[in-house]
């Protein structure tokens, strides 16, 4: 088995940028995602305000973290992208819809998206295989 495993398969959205990512990748016992936006299932990019960007690409994550064999309640870091600085206190309140307690490890950067999105982010997660799989 391959120390790197690109995550594929039902219910993985496809990419925004196509064939040149994966949506995830499997090391070890770790599940790295590229980062995901509000895009549909075939990889467009549906603007929205922010908490229905928020909740599509959540949906996204949550969608490739089950195909890895994880949760978001997997996650341990979580990088989030802001277009609008503005929204920051937004965000801040919303987030605790999407993620829960105990918290992952997370860094917030804002006004990075060129506007193309109001909401990105990425995710790590730390999910151990059974041994049968190592």
């Amino acid at each position: 088995m391959s120390a790197k495993q690109p995550i594929h398969g039902a219910g993985v959205p496809a990419s925004p940028i196509g064939r040149c990512n994966a949506p995830a990748i499997r090391a070890g016992d770790f599940v790295f995602l590229s980062a995901q936006s509000s895009t549909d299932a075939g990889g467009r990019i549906v603007p929205d305000t922010l908490e229905a960007e928020m909740a599509r690409a959540f949906a996204n994550i949550e969608r490739i973290l089950s195909a890895a064999g994880a949760g978001l309640s997997d996650v341990v870091q979580l990088r989030a992208y802001l277009d609008d600085p503005a929204d920051l206190a937004e965000f801040n309140r919303l987030y605790p819809r999407f993620v829960s307690e105990p918290y992952p490890a997370r860094t917030t950067l804002t006004g990075c998206l060129a506007g193309v999105v109001r909401f990105s982010a990425d995710v790590v997660a730390y999910a151990p295989r059974a041994s049968s799989e190592r």
